[in-house]
């Protein structure tokens, strides 16, 4: 299964989420129950029921995040070390 001949069949919180969680290359069972049952074609789960996204479908998922956010003038940025919940230090060494 391609996902990107099923994206315009997901609902749009399932593609929120996927581009929400571009990382993500090992679908949830919730996410991946949702992606095999809009499928028009069967699709492949391992014995936990997870999907795993090709590398052509993570690069999808981030064109969209890019389109999206070129459109919208919003940037994100990706990144291990988030600021501190107090909007002090973050923790991070410099």
């Amino acid at each position: 299964m391609e996902l990107k001949s099923q994206w315009h069949r997901l609902d749009p919180a399932t593609r929120q989420w996927l581009m929400d969680n571009p990382g993500c290359v090992v679908l949830p069972r919730t996410i991946s129950t949702i992606v095999a049952r809009v499928a028009d074609q069967p699709v492949v789960r391992d014995q936990h029921g997870a999907i795993q996204l090709t590398a052509a479908d993570v690069s999808f998922i981030r064109s969209r995040i890019h389109g999206s956010s070129a459109s919208t003038g919003d940037h994100r940025f990706f990144d291990a070390v988030q600021p501190a919940p107090n909007g002090t230090e973050s923790g991070h060494l410099d």
